[in-house]
């Protein structure tokens, strides 16, 4: 994989007309440009998604679906969504898709009011074992509209357990069954989970967010063309803009579509739905598949440092695009490490682990995630090295010159990958 081309930001108009913002995103792109982004929900998008971002399907309406808005004017918008929709349907061989949705949990959202009713019971990974707030936690919608049912993670191996899932389908009777997370670093069985869901007469659903791009890529299982309804975030490993898409079976169509519209949302960011196609189109080349294949890679030589380090890793490593790290090994609860982390430029997120004591606001874990720093070039060489980096704050998160040393090790990185000029 060779490294990516420079790309640049064009902020010229802002820069006359608006010094103050112009400075704050100028800052904000440094920012990125010189620490290391390892939050796996976080990547770098291409110029081309930037423009088309940044483009005139911004200023229109567009309430409803293709040859069939609520306002005039939409020819040309309808053949942008609708390439969107083709696009994406080729790249995940969905019988049917909708790029309306504009974030992971109102497509979450739309796919449960498709499926279900309120009271109605699905099951799904509980919070701290690695799901979504949008898969059944008493603060979410998902917890207080629906009633969920969660299956854990083998307290040994911290690990997906079918056959207890199976016993637990079989016992509650849910109408729908989630599989796909936010926080799981090991490959998915999502035929098991079909079998499952078809033996207990379940809808299956899989939220693919983190792992689409992998998914299409061929590099992990893609559930799109036997599961019921599957939704995912654009962003993310697919590396498009922040938004959302629903794909799901024929039968399905046109109760996901009105579950996004007209019950949940008006008019769509056409703006974004361009963005997206252009996303769609990047990752169906091979270089995409040559790239979602190193983020593992990459991800694989990171978790397997920073253990050869004495790092304890949530179910002994990864074989996703990210990994957890329980740092009360270290001594340290997962706040205090984020922040020693972020004061040296390498930024990741506190976690819960699996059966975490701590509370969800300063639990026992830190999340690392690959997905941008491989888009910026680097391989297994420079993980090696991050992990030291990252290990030597963990070891000394209160010395001041521990972690300015790191800092300019990380700057120093930076410099040899950059992406935006």
């Amino acid at each position: 994989m060779r490294k990516p081309a420079k790309h640049k930001m064009h902020l010229e108009a802002l820069k006359e007309t608006d010094p103050k913002l112009y400075a704050l995103l100028i800052r904000e792109k440094e920012r990125q440009m010189n620490g290391l982004e390892l939050i796996p929900s976080e990547n770098l998008v291409s110029q081309a998604v930037l423009e088309a971002l940044a483009s005139v399907p911004t200023n229109k309406y567009s309430e409803g679906y293709a040859k069939k808005r609520y306002y005039g004017g939409n020819e040309i918008i309808d053949e942008i969504e609708l390439l969107a929709i083709e696009r994406l349907k080729k790249l995940f061989n969905a019988e049917h898709a909708n790029v309306q949705p504009l974030s992971g949990s109102p497509a979450n959202m739309a796919a449960f009011f498709a499926l279900m009713e309120p009271n109605d019971k699905f099951m799904a990974l509980r919070l701290d074992m690695g799901g979504h707030l949008t898969h059944g936690h008493a603060v979410n919608f998902s917890g207080k509209i629906f009633r969920p049912v969660h299956y854990l993670l083998d307290p040994e191996t911290e690990m997906l357990d079918y056959d207890a899932i199976e016993k637990l389908a079989k016992r509650e009777k849910p109408k729908v069954i989630v599989s796909g997370y936010t926080a799981y670093p090991r490959e998915i069985d999502f035929k098991r989970f079909k079998e499952i869901a078809d033996d207990v007469g379940a809808y299956s659903m899989a939220d693919i967010a983190h792992i689409a791009g992998l998914c299409c890529a061929g590099v992990h299982e893609n559930p799109v063309p036997y599961f019921d309804v599957v939704t995912t975030t654009t962003h993310k490993t697919l590396r498009g803009p922040r938004g959302a898409a629903i794909m799901c079976r024929q039968e399905f169509a046109e109760r996901i579509d009105r579950a996004v519209f007209p019950f949940l949302q008006g008019g769509p960011h056409e703006n974004v739905i361009a963005a997206k196609a252009v996303a769609f189109k990047e990752a169906s080349t091979k270089a995409f598949k040559r790239y979602a294949k190193q983020v593992v890679k990459n991800a694989r030589a990171l978790a397997d440092e920073l253990e050869a380090l004495g790092n304890r890793l949530v179910s002994g490593g990864t074989d996703n695009h990210l990994m957890l790290v329980d740092v009360t090994v270290k001594g340290l609860t997962g706040k205090q490490a984020e922040k020693a982390l972020e004061k040296a430029h390498i930024y990741c997120n506190k976690n819960t682990i699996p059966f975490d004591k701590r509370s969800p606001f300063d639990p026992s874990g830190i999340r690392l995630g690959t997905p941008a720093v491989t888009t910026r070039g680097m391989k297994e060489g420079e993980m090696k090295e991050l992990a030291y980096l990252i290990n030597c704050v963990l070891e000394n998160p209160h010395s001041d010159s521990v972690i300015k040393k790191v800092r300019s090790s990380v700057l120093e990185l930076c410099r040899e990958f950059v992406f935006y000029e």
